[in-house]
């Protein structure tokens, strides 16, 4: 039978990256839309504010100096991109040299040459795309990027949208698969705990979680640990670990603890 993890595994490789479906999005956006001199496409999270963006994972570019024009909107809080994002609706100006709303962003761009600009927004289940189109010459680049860009960025942004939920999946999956395949070590640790003390099954878990923390080891690490050595050698620490956890007006003594030499 295949093995599902390395399934998985394959799949994670194989499947398109968010990187790479933006570096694509941007291509044909620059592509698509001839006035323009390149593209850039962002990837913003529901969860996470458009400042809190990191441009360097989630922007791709089809010129290295127009990573700079959206990692100044992001930084400093303004720009097409952040007025696409507040409002949902495409946002840009047609001439830089005269359009004076964002003045950093402006200055960054008629730095690079940039006159003209336009950013369009698209969102599909937590997650917002903006595809910007960038012009050396003043002009309406808005309807031009629009009419070429609009259905594919959509499509793209739903793709995108989709494959980060099924990958969120597989992590999920592959968590509670290990939890599964723990799980039994972690019975036996508690039965052996159960045996030293003579607790009950809530009190030896507690113990465990208890002592895990206090030596800075994952439960189930402990817990394998207890059964490779079959409780050998750690009656004494789990003694007196027991007698320091368990006794209290909230929770009785065990028997063993009652029986213990003082």
């Amino acid at each position: 039978m295949p093995d599902r993890r390395h399934n998985r595994a394959a799949f994670q490789t194989d499947a398109p990256s968010l990187g790479r479906g933006l570096a694509e999005l941007a291509e044909q956006a620059a592509a698509g839309t001839p006035e323009s001199c390149g593209a850039t496409a962002t990837a913003v999270l529901a969860e996470e504010p458009p400042g809190a963006v990191d441009a360097d994972r989630t922007t791709a570019a089809t010129h290295p100096d127009l990573s700079a024009l959206v990692s100044v909107q992001l930084r400093v809080g303004e720009g097409p991109i952040l007025m696409a994002l507040d409002t949902g609706r495409p946002a840009g100006a047609d001439d830089l040299l005269h359009d004076d709303r964002w003045p950093r962003y402006r200055a960054r761009a008629l730095d690079a040459g940039i006159r003209s600009s336009a950013a369009l927004p698209f969102a599909y289940d937590g997650l917002t795309v903006t595809v910007s189109v960038y012009g050396l010459r003043p002009g309406p680049l808005r309807k031009a990027a629009q009419g070429a860009t609009g259905p594919l960025a959509d499509l793209a942004t739903e793709s995108m949208a989709r494959d980060r939920l099924y990958r969120a999946a597989l992590v999920q999956v592959d968590q509670l698969d290990t939890a599964l395949r723990r799980r039994p070590v972690v019975d036996q640790a508690c039965g052996i705990v159960m045996y030293v003390l003579g607790c009950d099954p809530d009190q030896a878990f507690d113990l465990l979680r208890r002592l895990s923390q206090r030596t800075n080891r994952k439960v189930a690490e402990l817990a394998e640990t207890v059964v490779r050595t079959r409780g050998r050698g750690l009656e004494r620490d789990l003694i007196a670990f027991g007698r320091s956890a368990a006794p209290g007006p909230d929770r009785p003594a065990s028997a063993q603890d009652r029986d213990l030499p003082g």
